[in-house]
């Protein structure tokens, strides 16, 4: 089988050190890795390489121009926003994502949220940190409600392999689980938004951001929640009003939220939930996604699509 030159220009957004790379290095003829590349960079850097194995950068109808060898580009993430794909198939250059890498990870993740929150874990973190039980004239510490997933609701937005898999974790934990629909994607067994949001305890949501799904969760939508009520979102930043949710909790509203992603990642211009003085919010940085396992899975597709181009290659040359 003939193997192909490969050049990944931001690797650093995957492998931190902690990945087995060899099986990558092994199915490529030759494995050029650079931990981030700039936009000016990327014509250069790919020069005469045959693959191109890209998280974040973008691949636009100028670099495809500049590389006429380019025959394969690889994504290392679901998304291919990164990549001119109407440039690409007028050009025979195949483009691939990954897929399904991360589900665990991210599940694992959105329950940890649900957890942290309805435990009120990091009140009582910081409480002791602060003394708080060391001054206690009793054994323990109860200065914030804590509340139990069993026998709540949950209403899932989104219900492929992940927010299945969200599903499955949480019966696990007793919890009742309810489907809704999405705008222009109704399910005549699912109910509407407007009908899912006033009968859910938690709202997790794991649908992508289209044009229908923008701010799917604002002002309007909040207020339809149950007083108390919390909402979970590791699916993509965009899918809520910032503003909205940070209004709502600070008026008690909405009992708690858990966001693992912003509408601009990295957040360098602020955002309003940075915020330290919102109450009952907990933001992680875009890192459900990231356990070693999944980043590793990711590998591994990369390679299986990288030796499926190289058979092509070798069946043209026969």
């Amino acid at each position: 089988m003939k193997k192909l030159s490969v050049v990944f220009l931001d690797q650093a957004s995957l492998d931190q050190g902690d990945l087995d790379m060899q099986p990558l290095h092994d199915a490529a003829a030759t494995l050029t890795l650079y931990p981030a590349t700039a936009a000016e960079q990327v014509a250069e850097r790919i020069a005469d390489h045959q693959v191109v194995i890209s998280n974040k950068v973008m691949i636009d109808e100028q670099t495809m121009q500049a590389c006429p060898q380019l025959q394969l580009i690889l994504v290392s993430a679901t998304g291919t926003n990164n990549v001119d794909l109407d440039a690409a198939r007028k050009r025979g250059i195949t483009v691939c994502n990954c897929q399904a890498y991360g589900t665990p990870s991210v599940a694992q993740h959105a329950l940890m949220l649900m957890l942290v929150l309805i435990t009120r874990f990091e009140s009582y973190r910081q409480a002791v940190r602060d003394g708080a039980w060391q001054r206690s004239s009793q054994f323990c510490l109860l200065d914030y409600p804590i509340g139990e997933l069993s026998g709540r609701t949950l209403g899932i937005l989104g219900y492929g392999e992940l927010g299945q898999e969200v599903g499955r974790l949480a019966s696990a934990f007793g919890m009742n689980i309810l489907v809704g629909s999405l705008p222009g994607r109704e399910h005549p067994d699912r109910p509407s938004l407007a009908e899912l949001l006033p009968q859910v305890d938690v709202l997790s949501l794991h649908c992508p951001l289209t044009e229908q799904t923008r701010h799917l969760i604002g002002a309007e939508q909040l207020a339809l929640m149950k007083p108390g009520s919390l909402l979970i979102n590791a699916g993509r930043g965009g899918l809520v009003d910032e503003q909205a949710l940070v209004d709502s909790l600070r008026s008690g509203h909405l009992g708690g939220a858990g966001f693992d992603v912003l509408t601009t990642e990295p957040p360098v211009n602020g955002n309003p939930l940075l915020d330290d003085s919102v109450p009952n919010l907990v933001v992680t940085p875009h890192s459900a996604w990231g356990s070693r396992e999944a980043r590793q899975r990711i590998v591994g597709q990369l390679v299986g699509s990288l030796v499926d181009e190289a058979q092509r290659e070798q069946r043209r040359i026969v």
